[in-house]
C-alpha cells in the first residue's frame, strides 16, 4: 500500500509525465491508423491475412510460403511474390516494402512445429550466400514455425539475418503490425535512385 501511495504522490507531483505518456500513445495510434489507411489506399495490404499457430503448423511447406507472401502483402509489400521451389537460390518470398527496401525471405516449415528439428547454421549459410549478391536483398529473413539452434542465432546476428521463430511468427501472423515494426535494426529507407 505504501508503494502505491508513493507512486500516486510522485505522479501528482510530476503530472506532466502522464501528459507525455498520453501524447506518445496518441501518436502511436495515429501512426498506425495512417499506415493502415495508406496500405489500403495503395492497393497493398490485405488486412484479413492472419494466421494462428495451429493453422500455420497444419500447412504444407508451399502453403507456408504463400502465407508468408500474403503477410508481406498485407504489410504493404505490393509486389510480394512467392519464388520458392526447385532452383529458388534461397529465396522463397521476395518483396519491396513501402520504404523501398527489398526483402528476401527463406521459409522453413516444420510439420511438428517447435518439436521439429531446429534450424541450424547450414540453412542460414545458404541464405546468406545468395540473398544479397543474387537477389539484391536489403533485408534478409529466415522465418520458421519451429525454432533455431543457438549457433544459428549467433550466426544470424553476425550476418544481419533476421530470424523469425515461432513466437515472433505468432505475433506477426496473428496481428496487424508489419514485420518491419517487429524486427530490430533494419536498414534505412531507400531513395528513389537507390535501385
Amino acid at each position: 500500500m505504501a508503494v502505491l501511495r508513493a507512486v500516486v504522490e510522485w505522479l501528482l507531483a510530476h503530472w506532466w509525465v502522464l501528459l507525455v505518456a498520453a501524447a506518445v500513445a496518441a501518436a502511436v495510434v495515429a501512426a498506425r491508423a495512417r499506415w493502415q489507411q495508406s496500405a489500403a489506399g495503395r492497393g497493398g495490404g490485405a488486412p484479413e491475412a492472419r494466421f494462428d499457430l495451429p493453422r500455420i503448423d497444419a500447412l504444407h511447406h508451399g502453403e507456408f510460403e504463400e502465407a508468408v507472401r500474403d503477410l508481406l502483402f498485407r504489410d504493404g509489400c505490393a509486389d510480394a511474390v512467392r519464388t520458392g521451389g526447385r532452383g529458388d537460390l534461397g529465396a522463397d518470398v521476395v518483396g519491396t516494402d513501402p520504404s523501398g527496401r527489398r526483402w528476401v525471405v527463406q521459409c522453413k516449415h516444420r510439420s511438428a512445429g517447435a518439436s521439429g528439428s531446429a534450424i541450424g547454421t547450414p540453412d542460414l549459410q545458404r541464405l546468406n550466400g545468395t540473398a544479397r549478391p543474387v537477389h539484391g536483398a536489403d533485408v534478409v529473413v529466415l522465418v520458421t514455425n519451429g525454432r533455431f539452434t543457438q549457433d544459428a542465432r549467433t550466426f544470424g546476428r553476425s550476418q544481419e539475418i533476421h530470424l523469425v521463430g515461432r513466437e515472433l511468427l505468432a505475433r506477426w501472423a496473428g496481428g496487424t503490425w508489419p514485420l518491419w515494426w517487429l524486427l530490430p535494426q533494419l536498414p534505412g529507407q531507400r531513395g528513389p535512385s537507390a535501385r
